[in-house]
């Protein structure tokens, strides 16, 4: 299972990283910014699909692989 932050999407609401902060951080403007990179951890899976369904802008994707 892999994260996918659309950039172009995101709006700086901070749910993902409020929900999820070993995933998500924020940059200097409030945006979301992805720490995990390739494959995420099991036992973050349930905090990556909570993200991505909390986010009202739909920037965030959980995708299996």
């Amino acid at each position: 299972m892999k994260l996918k932050l659309d950039n172009d999407a995101c709006q700086g609401h901070g749910r993902c990283f409020a929900l999820a902060p070993d995933l998500f951080d924020a940059d200097d403007e409030g945006f979301a910014v992805l720490l995990v990179e390739g494959e995420i951890p099991t036992a973050q899976e349930a905090d990556a699909q909570l993200c991505a369904d909390n986010c009202p802008e739909f920037a965030i994707t959980v995708v299996d692989d």
